[in-house]
Protein backbone atom coordinates (compact mmCIF):
# COMPACT_ATOMS: atom_id res chain seq x y z
CA UNK A 1 0.00 0.00 0.00
CA UNK A 2 3.12 2.32 1.09
CA UNK A 3 4.38 1.88 -1.89
CA UNK A 4 1.46 2.29 -4.04
CA UNK A 5 0.73 5.82 -2.22
CA UNK A 6 4.35 6.73 -3.40
CA UNK A 7 4.23 5.70 -6.90
CA UNK A 8 0.93 7.53 -6.95
CA UNK A 9 2.87 10.31 -5.12
CA UNK A 10 5.66 10.20 -7.88
CA UNK A 11 3.17 10.40 -10.93
CA UNK A 12 0.91 13.33 -9.94
CA UNK A 13 4.67 15.45 -9.40
CA UNK A 14 5.71 14.53 -12.59
CA UNK A 15 2.16 15.10 -14.05
CA UNK A 16 2.29 18.53 -12.48
CA UNK A 17 5.44 19.15 -13.61
CA UNK A 18 4.94 18.05 -16.82
CA UNK A 19 1.50 20.44 -16.90
CA UNK A 20 3.86 23.53 -15.99
CA UNK A 21 5.87 22.88 -18.45
CA UNK A 22 4.20 22.38 -21.31
CA UNK A 23 4.63 24.69 -24.36
CA UNK A 24 2.66 27.45 -25.70
CA UNK A 25 3.19 26.38 -29.22
CA UNK A 26 4.25 23.76 -31.33
CA UNK A 27 6.31 23.14 -34.60
CA UNK A 28 4.19 24.42 -37.67
CA UNK A 29 2.43 27.33 -35.91
CA UNK A 30 2.04 30.11 -38.35
CA UNK A 31 0.52 33.74 -37.89
CA UNK A 32 0.10 36.28 -40.42
CA UNK A 33 -0.28 39.90 -39.34
CA UNK A 34 -1.80 42.98 -41.35
CA UNK A 35 0.00 46.37 -40.72
CA UNK A 36 -1.60 49.90 -40.92
CA UNK A 37 0.55 53.05 -41.12
CA UNK A 38 -1.79 55.52 -40.42
CA UNK A 39 -4.96 55.12 -42.89
CA UNK A 40 -2.58 53.00 -45.07
CA UNK A 41 -2.45 49.00 -45.14
CA UNK A 42 1.03 49.09 -45.40
CA UNK A 43 2.14 45.72 -45.77
CA UNK A 44 1.74 42.04 -44.70
CA UNK A 45 3.87 39.93 -42.28
CA UNK A 46 3.88 36.25 -41.57
CA UNK A 47 5.75 34.45 -38.36
CA UNK A 48 6.12 30.52 -38.59
CA UNK A 49 7.96 28.14 -36.04
CA UNK A 50 9.18 24.54 -37.47
CA UNK A 51 11.54 22.01 -36.62
CA UNK A 52 14.88 22.20 -37.67
CA UNK A 53 18.44 20.76 -36.90
CA UNK A 54 21.53 23.11 -36.66
CA UNK A 55 24.83 21.52 -36.13
CA UNK A 56 23.45 18.21 -35.50
CA UNK A 57 21.02 19.35 -32.77
CA UNK A 58 17.14 19.50 -32.89
CA UNK A 59 16.18 22.97 -32.61
CA UNK A 60 13.03 25.13 -33.32
CA UNK A 61 13.80 27.31 -36.42
CA UNK A 62 11.62 30.38 -36.57
CA UNK A 63 11.30 32.79 -39.68
CA UNK A 64 9.78 36.00 -40.05
CA UNK A 65 8.79 38.04 -42.98
CA UNK A 66 7.46 41.33 -43.66
CA UNK A 67 7.00 42.90 -47.14
CA UNK A 68 5.00 46.64 -48.45
CA UNK A 69 2.64 46.00 -50.80
CA UNK A 70 -0.15 48.53 -52.48
CA UNK A 71 0.20 51.68 -52.87
CA UNK A 72 3.01 52.07 -49.51
CA UNK A 73 5.82 50.11 -51.61
CA UNK A 74 5.69 52.69 -54.22
CA UNK A 75 7.08 55.16 -51.85
CA UNK A 76 8.54 53.18 -49.18
CA UNK A 77 9.81 49.50 -49.46
CA UNK A 78 10.23 47.06 -46.67
CA UNK A 79 11.60 43.41 -47.72
CA UNK A 80 12.79 42.13 -43.94
CA UNK A 81 13.59 38.59 -42.86
CA UNK A 82 13.98 37.93 -39.11
CA UNK A 83 14.93 33.94 -38.54
CA UNK A 84 15.71 32.47 -35.01
CA UNK A 85 17.05 29.15 -34.07
CA UNK A 86 16.50 28.50 -30.81
CA UNK A 87 16.73 25.37 -27.71
CA UNK A 88 13.77 23.46 -27.86
CA UNK A 89 14.12 22.48 -23.74
CA UNK A 90 15.53 25.64 -22.65
CA UNK A 91 14.77 28.67 -25.33
CA UNK A 92 18.32 30.06 -25.83
CA UNK A 93 18.66 31.28 -28.99
CA UNK A 94 21.71 29.42 -31.31
CA UNK A 95 21.36 31.63 -34.33
CA UNK A 96 19.99 35.09 -35.48
CA UNK A 97 19.74 36.38 -38.62
CA UNK A 98 18.67 39.78 -40.26
CA UNK A 99 18.41 40.49 -43.55
CA UNK A 100 16.32 43.61 -44.40
CA UNK A 101 15.74 46.67 -46.86
CA UNK A 102 14.02 49.19 -45.71
CA UNK A 103 13.57 52.21 -48.00
CA UNK A 104 17.19 51.18 -49.23
CA UNK A 105 18.35 50.44 -45.30
CA UNK A 106 20.17 47.43 -45.54
CA UNK A 107 21.60 44.82 -43.28
CA UNK A 108 22.83 41.10 -43.18
CA UNK A 109 23.60 39.47 -40.41
CA UNK A 110 24.31 36.46 -38.40
CA UNK A 111 24.78 36.04 -35.08
CA UNK A 112 26.28 32.81 -33.38
CA UNK A 113 25.48 32.63 -29.70
CA UNK A 114 28.50 30.58 -27.90
CA UNK A 115 26.13 30.62 -24.21
CA UNK A 116 29.00 28.53 -22.41
CA UNK A 117 31.56 31.03 -23.33
CA UNK A 118 29.55 34.05 -23.01
CA UNK A 119 29.80 35.18 -26.57
CA UNK A 120 28.40 36.23 -29.91
CA UNK A 121 30.07 36.18 -33.01
CA UNK A 122 28.38 39.02 -35.23
CA UNK A 123 28.86 37.76 -39.10
CA UNK A 124 27.58 40.80 -40.92
CA UNK A 125 27.73 39.93 -44.45
CA UNK A 126 27.03 43.37 -46.05
CA UNK A 127 30.55 44.73 -44.70
CA UNK A 128 32.50 41.11 -44.74
CA UNK A 129 33.41 41.71 -41.01
CA UNK A 130 33.16 39.20 -37.88
CA UNK A 131 33.29 40.44 -34.52
CA UNK A 132 33.16 38.95 -31.08
CA UNK A 133 31.48 40.41 -28.40
CA UNK A 134 30.05 39.94 -24.76
CA UNK A 135 26.98 39.17 -23.89
CA UNK A 136 24.79 38.55 -20.74
CA UNK A 137 23.45 35.35 -19.14
CA UNK A 138 20.24 33.95 -20.64
CA UNK A 139 20.75 36.18 -23.53
CA UNK A 140 17.63 36.34 -26.03
CA UNK A 141 17.33 37.43 -29.48
CA UNK A 142 14.63 39.76 -31.00
CA UNK A 143 12.84 36.13 -32.23
CA UNK A 144 13.41 34.07 -29.57
CA UNK A 145 12.31 36.33 -26.63
CA UNK A 146 8.55 36.47 -28.43
CA UNK A 147 8.69 32.55 -27.29
CA UNK A 148 10.64 32.57 -24.52
CA UNK A 149 8.06 34.75 -22.80
CA UNK A 150 5.26 32.60 -24.27
CA UNK A 151 6.48 29.58 -22.39
CA UNK A 152 8.03 31.01 -18.68
CA UNK A 153 5.56 33.81 -17.70
CA UNK A 154 2.20 32.63 -16.15
CA UNK A 155 0.24 35.31 -15.78
CA UNK A 156 -0.81 34.20 -11.99
CA UNK A 157 2.26 34.80 -11.08
CA UNK A 158 2.28 38.82 -12.14
CA UNK A 159 -0.19 41.44 -11.20
CA UNK A 160 -1.04 44.83 -12.97
CA UNK A 161 2.56 47.37 -12.99
CA UNK A 162 4.54 44.32 -13.03
CA UNK A 163 7.51 44.25 -15.13
CA UNK A 164 9.45 41.47 -16.57
CA UNK A 165 13.06 42.34 -17.40
CA UNK A 166 14.92 40.33 -20.09
CA UNK A 167 18.71 40.63 -21.44
CA UNK A 168 18.60 41.05 -24.68
CA UNK A 169 21.48 40.97 -27.58
CA UNK A 170 20.89 43.16 -30.88
CA UNK A 171 22.53 45.21 -33.07
CA UNK A 172 25.93 43.98 -31.90
CA UNK A 173 25.15 45.07 -27.73
CA UNK A 174 23.69 43.89 -24.76
CA UNK A 175 20.23 45.55 -23.10
CA UNK A 176 17.38 45.23 -20.67
CA UNK A 177 13.99 44.24 -22.38
CA UNK A 178 11.34 45.46 -20.62
CA UNK A 179 7.46 44.68 -20.38
CA UNK A 180 5.37 46.11 -18.23
CA UNK A 181 2.02 43.81 -17.34
CA UNK A 182 -1.29 46.34 -17.96
CA UNK A 183 -4.30 44.18 -17.43
CA UNK A 184 -6.92 42.20 -18.81
CA UNK A 185 -8.99 43.59 -22.28
CA UNK A 186 -11.46 42.06 -24.70
CA UNK A 187 -10.87 42.95 -28.13
CA UNK A 188 -12.92 42.89 -31.36
CA UNK A 189 -11.04 41.18 -33.77
CA UNK A 190 -11.93 39.26 -37.14
CA UNK A 191 -11.84 36.76 -34.71
CA UNK A 192 -14.69 38.07 -32.81
CA UNK A 193 -14.03 39.19 -29.00
CA UNK A 194 -10.67 37.60 -27.51
CA UNK A 195 -9.97 37.95 -24.36
CA UNK A 196 -6.67 39.43 -24.22
CA UNK A 197 -3.76 40.62 -22.02
CA UNK A 198 -2.07 44.26 -22.07
CA UNK A 199 1.91 44.71 -22.17
CA UNK A 200 3.38 48.01 -22.68
CA UNK A 201 7.49 47.07 -23.84
CA UNK A 202 9.82 49.79 -23.37
CA UNK A 203 11.57 51.45 -26.32
CA UNK A 204 13.94 54.00 -27.16
CA UNK A 205 12.38 57.32 -27.54
CA UNK A 206 14.16 58.82 -30.78
CA UNK A 207 14.17 58.16 -34.92
CA UNK A 208 11.67 55.27 -34.44
CA UNK A 209 9.25 55.85 -31.74
CA UNK A 210 7.78 59.02 -29.95
CA UNK A 211 8.02 58.27 -26.36
CA UNK A 212 9.34 55.45 -24.46
CA UNK A 213 5.84 53.59 -23.91
CA UNK A 214 4.72 54.50 -27.22
CA UNK A 215 3.91 50.83 -28.09
CA UNK A 216 1.11 48.47 -26.48
CA UNK A 217 0.81 44.82 -27.29
CA UNK A 218 -2.04 42.59 -26.85
CA UNK A 219 -1.73 38.65 -26.98
CA UNK A 220 -4.50 36.16 -26.42
CA UNK A 221 -5.75 35.14 -22.71
CA UNK A 222 -5.59 31.23 -23.41
CA UNK A 223 -2.30 28.71 -23.21
CA UNK A 224 -1.29 29.83 -26.93
CA UNK A 225 -0.22 33.41 -25.57
CA UNK A 226 -1.07 34.44 -29.40
CA UNK A 227 -0.50 37.89 -30.56
CA UNK A 228 -3.77 39.48 -31.14
CA UNK A 229 -2.40 43.24 -31.87
CA UNK A 230 0.91 45.56 -31.81
CA UNK A 231 -0.16 49.75 -31.53
CA UNK A 232 2.76 52.16 -31.50
CA UNK A 233 3.20 55.87 -32.01
CA UNK A 234 5.88 56.59 -34.23
CA UNK A 235 8.38 59.98 -34.40
CA UNK A 236 6.19 60.16 -37.48
CA UNK A 237 2.06 58.60 -37.46
CA UNK A 238 1.19 55.85 -35.93
CA UNK A 239 1.47 51.89 -36.59
CA UNK A 240 -1.49 49.04 -35.83
CA UNK A 241 -0.70 45.13 -36.29
CA UNK A 242 -3.35 43.00 -36.77
CA UNK A 243 -3.27 39.57 -36.92
CA UNK A 244 -5.04 38.36 -39.89
CA UNK A 245 -4.78 34.60 -40.48
CA UNK A 246 -3.00 31.65 -38.01
CA UNK A 247 -2.80 27.96 -38.04
CA UNK A 248 -1.06 25.31 -36.30
CA UNK A 249 -1.89 26.46 -32.71
CA UNK A 250 -1.10 23.68 -30.43
CA UNK A 251 -3.99 24.78 -27.67
CA UNK A 252 -7.59 25.98 -28.54
CA UNK A 253 -8.11 29.43 -29.00
CA UNK A 254 -10.42 31.15 -26.37
CA UNK A 255 -13.34 33.17 -28.22
CA UNK A 256 -16.09 35.30 -25.96
CA UNK A 257 -19.12 33.97 -27.44
CA UNK A 258 -21.93 37.07 -26.40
Amino acid sequence: MKRTLTILFLLTCIASQAQKKESAFQSGEWFKFRIHYGFINASYATLEIKDEYLNGKSVYHVVGKGKTTGFASWFFKVDDNYESYFDKETGMPYKFVRKIDEGGHTKDVEIDFKHEKEKALVNDRKHNTKTEYDIEKDVQDMVSAFYYLRNNYNIDDIKVGDEIVLNMFFDKENFKFKLKYLGEETMSTKFGKVPCLKFRPYVQKGRVFKENESLTLWVSNDQNKVPIRIKASLAVGSLKADLEAFKGLKHPFKIVVD
